[in-house]
């Protein structure tokens, strides 16, 4: 079972892995601040490529840079 911990999206950085409540995994490939918001973007392990804006206190599932992914 991978470890999977609850941060804050300003706590985020570039290579962690958001889980989905549905079992899905989306590698973070970049980070931005807009406006009081973050930009994320994403990777999916078939290629494709997302982003979503949250605000910095919202709490995501994360799984650790450097832990196995499920792609």
């Amino acid at each position: 079972m991978d470890n999977v911990e609850l941060r804050q999206t300003r706590e985020l950085a570039v290579g962690d892995i958001l889980v989905s409540a549905s079992g899905g995994a989306y590698e973070i490939t970049k980070l931005a601040r807009v406006g009081r918001g973050i930009r994320v973007q994403y990777a999916t392990g078939d290629g494709r490529t997302g982003r979503f804006t949250a605000a910095p206190d919202a709490v995501t599932r994360v799984r650790p840079a450097g832990s196995l992914s499920v792609a």
